[in-house]
């Protein structure tokens, strides 16, 4: 059984010179190794590099720290993965034919017999979690998650995080009804009404809702992004988040397409046909960097009274603190919360200037704030990141439905 298969998912550092740029990727690669041989293993430095411009850099380093930003020991896994039983399996007819037509998620030029085999690995390792937690249900969309992993780690390594994944980050989507799923979305519009009201309420008047973002969020973006170097930059981004980032992701490429929108009818087709259609070069760590400043500025709890109808005690999303780390030094949201506290230093007497405002022009020059990279502070963050770790209430944020 192949441990690695690596698809050339090799993360750009973008916007840099090459010489700089390979000297930053050398540095990175540095850091990731001697936070990996440390006693413990440092994860939050793990995160900042996830979360970091460029990301992980390759599949061969995301074998290694996939794992532990997903807090799952390797050293305790079997060799094989276990038998499926496929026989009067009540998922695997809607399994056979979601992989079946599944192969654009493979590599280009991969030759049929490897692909066919890595989709009989994909059946499996879906069945086989899907075994193990009948509390979950099989959706249309789960298999682009976890090709994504079965790509970058192999069957082995791969069963193990999509499981856990599967129970934490995953979980809303694999209940009976999308009523968990309708929920989160619902966080979508209240994130966009803070940075651009003017977006929100044509997109109010078009009366187009979010379900063109579904497709986003419960495959990790991995169905609509057709370049698989995005694809696994984005899982690096959000395994080292919050369960609740990729909502974020989606509300700021809607307002990257800011003009795009306001330029397109005012109705819900025109609308939904629109946002529906993901540009596939998108400036991805620009977008990275604003959704993580988003989720600082605007917490899920302070969203959620608007988000909800009715309050729910269920998602995952709002039991995150059962998927904490043991320190809570390895915090991915302290992270960004001390970046942006540097950033605002940096900015001056300007700081003030990225409170969002009900006017359209001020939330307009709010998105501009918002493009300053995530590595603008980031290297002073981690200098102070184990002082400052404990600065904000490790609650705050988890309760999401007070």
């Amino acid at each position: 059984m192949k441990k690695s298969r690596s698809v050339g998912a090799s993360s750009p550092l973008n916007g840099i010179g090459r010489q700089d740029g390979d000297s930053r990727r050398k540095r990175k690669v540095a850091e990731i190794s001697q936070a990996l041989n440390v006693t413990p293993v440092d994860v939050a430095v793990l995160r900042r590099m996830a979360i970091s411009e460029g990301g992980l850099l390759t599949d061969e380093i995301r074998c290694k720290v996939w794992p532990w930003l997903l807090n799952v020991p390797t050293d305790t896994l079997p060799e094989e993965p276990e038998a499926v039983e496929r026989e009067n399996n009540k998922d695997y007819n809607q399994v056979l034919l979601d992989v079946q037509r599944s192969l654009r998620r493979f590599p280009p030029g991969m030759p049929d017999e490897q692909r066919e085999g890595l989709q009989e690995e994909l059946i499996d390792i879906i069945l086989r979690v899907l075994g193990r937690n009948t509390q979950l249900h099989y959706y249309q969309g789960y298999h682009d998650i976890v090709v994504t992993f079965l790509l970058v780690l192999g069957e082995r390594l791969a069963t193990a995080l999509v499981e856990k994944l599967s129970t934490h980050h995953l979980r809303d989507f694999m209940d009976p009804t999308m009523d968990n799923t309708k929920h989160i979305l619902n966080y979508l519009m209240p994130i966009i009404e803070r940075v651009n009201p003017e977006v929100h309420d044509f997109m109010q008047q078009a009366e187009v809702g979010t379900i063109f973002a579904l497709s986003w969020l419960i495959t990790w973006f991995g169905h609509v992004l057709s370049d698989f170097r995005h694809v696994v930059r984005l899982y690096d981004f959000f395994l080292a988040c919050h369960p609740l980032m990729p909502i974020y992701f989606a509300a700021v490429i809607v307002l990257y397409r800011e003009d795009e929108v306001l330029d397109c009818e005012c109705d819900m087709a025109s609308v939904h046909h629109l946002l529906s259609q993901i540009p596939q070069d998108l400036p991805y760590e620009t977008l990275i960097s604003r959704a993580g400043d988003l989720f600082v500025q605007f917490p899920p709890s302070e969203l959620a009274r608007e988000a909800a109808q009715q309050y729910s005690q269920q998602t995952a999303a709002s039991t995150f603190k059962d998927f904490d780390l043991a320190s809570e030094q390895q915090r991915p949201d302290s992270v960004l919360r001390r970046r942006r506290r540097e950033k605002q230093a940096l900015d001056g007497a300007s700081a003030g200037a990225v409170v969002a405002t009900a006017q359209p022009t001020a939330a307009r020059r709010l998105v501009r704030l918002a493009v300053m990279g995530l590595t603008v502070a980031l290297g002073a963050a981690a200098l102070t990141l184990v002082n400052t770790a404990l600065e904000w209430a490790p609650k705050l944020d988890l309760q999401l439905f007070p």
